[in-house]
């Protein structure tokens, strides 16, 4: 599948089973550079995709005239 396309989720779960495989150590050097590598574009993707998030959340709530969507509960 195209990185391009993956939801958040499926990168996310690749990118848990990349680090589970470099954790345990059994991959050649060789194969984890390969793996390390996709991990870091698999991290920039969730990154992007976060980012993304976070800037349509932004837009939304401006135009909704909210200018602090702090999560904080109100009390």
């Amino acid at each position: 599948m195209n990185d391009d396309k993956l939801t958040f989720e499926q990168a996310m779960e690749q990118l848990e089973a990349i680090v589970q495989k470099l954790e345990d150590g059994e991959v050649e050097l060789e194969e984890a550079i390969t793996i390390y590598q996709k991990g870091m574009e698999l991290s920039k993707l969730c990154h992007d995709k976060l980012k993304s998030v976070e800037n349509q959340l932004t837009k939304v709530l401006t135009e909704d005239g909210e200018k602090d969507f702090s999560l904080q509960e109100e009390d």
